[in-house]
């Protein structure tokens, strides 16, 4: 029998990890299918025992699922005990282990386009949700040595930096605070929503006085280009899209599933060309 992979949240319909999985099961001449399942709140516990149930072998978690699975899981890997949110299940002999892939996604993406070493760079993060979270702890445990955060909410930022395992120098901005300092920053990564579509002419804050050659990341994939990112290549930075991030997490969960490296380039490209543009 094929295996069956998949995708639980709510909602999925917008997502193209079937997409890249599928092709990428295709192309590696793997026997499965890939499929997305919307899976309501209160449906979450059932969802998951069924997948155990049916014998699915492996599964992504998407919002709003990421935190609240984890009582349902039987095993944790350091990843996500670390960052206590799971992005990926294996089902191992029947055993339900989460994952989290964001991180090491992300900084795969990131060192794409460094020069230096990680822990030469001072860092800014905007925001300090999940996706805030998985990149801060997996910059400072990869040796970074100076991570600042700017969040609309300081104290939830404060609390995500205090509650980080690994040793790293850092401080905590307002937005307008962070603001009047991007000159100071080597890599600025922003990882809230804002400028999301529909929404795609919203900014953190404004982009132009980021000094040229830095760094500048937004995980938001959907434009291919935020306008932050907009403006931060007209002020002379480098930049970098969301694509990268979801790529690479996505071929991390494919590999942890199947054992094999999935061609990151291939799904890129499909991504792109899904987006209907190009890659930045």
């Amino acid at each position: 029998m094929n295996k069956v992979y998949g995708l639980i949240g709510c909602p999925v319909g917008h997502s193209m990890s079937p997409l890249i999985h599928n092709d990428q099961l295709q192309h590696k001449k793997i026997s499965a299918a890939y499929h997305a399942f919307h899976v309501e709140k209160e449906h979450l516990k059932a969802a998951v025992e069924g997948a155990r149930a049916l014998g699915i072998a492996g599964f992504n978690v998407t919002i709003p699922h990421k935190i609240s699975i984890i009582p349902f899981l039987d095993e944790l890997d350091q990843s996500a005990e670390l960052l206590g949110a799971v992005n990926t299940v294996l089902n191992k002999e029947g055993r339900l282990i989460g994952y989290n892939t964001d991180g090491q996604g992300y900084l795969a993406s990131l060192k794409q386009l460094m020069e230096k070493p990680l822990h030469e760079q001072r860092y800014l993060i905007i925001g300090a949700g999940g996706a805030a979270r998985a990149i801060f702890y997996t910059l400072a445990s990869e040796g970074a040595s100076a991570i600042d955060l700017a969040n609309r909410t300081p104290e939830k930022a404060r609390m995500l930096m205090e509650e980080c395992p690994h040793k790293v120098d850092g401080n905590v901005f307002s937005l307008s605070e962070a603001e009047s300092l991007l000159s100071d920053y080597d890599v600025i990564i922003q990882t809230t929503a804002i400028g999301m579509h529909p929404n795609e002419t919203e900014k953190p804050f404004a982009a132009s006085n980021i000094r040229r050659g830095t760094i500048v990341s937004d995980i938001v994939y959907n434009p291919v280009k935020t306008a932050f990112l907009t403006e931060a290549e007209k002020a002379g930075a480098r930049i970098l899209n969301g694509v990268g991030m979801f790529v690479y997490q996505a071929a991390l969960s494919f590999e942890i599933w199947t054992g094999e490296k999935p061609d990151t380039a291939r799904m890129s490209k499909l991504v792109f060309a899904q987006l209907g543009g190009n890659s930045c």
